[in-house]
């Protein structure tokens, strides 16, 4: 378990920082559809619980990406 923490807390790569902002938009885009007080068709409620799930996921798992420099 101190292995996994440990990962968490290290640096990031770039390219994992810019998925995980992507991720976090989707969640804040499905809310805002989700919370919509407008009359919207099922579709869009369903595409929007799909997208709560694929950016949690996409955050948590770009947020497990480490920075591997050699030293």
């Amino acid at each position: 378990m101190n292995k996994m923490i440990k990962r968490m807390q290290d640096p990031t790569p770039k390219f994992f920082k810019t998925l995980c902002k992507i991720g976090v938009a989707l969640v804040t885009a499905s809310a805002v559809v989700a919370e919509s007080h407008a009359a919207l068709p099922p579709v869009f409620t369903h595409i929007a619980g799909y997208l709560t799930v694929t950016g949690t996921v996409l955050s948590a798992v770009s947020q497990s990406a480490v920075l591997n420099e050699r030293k």
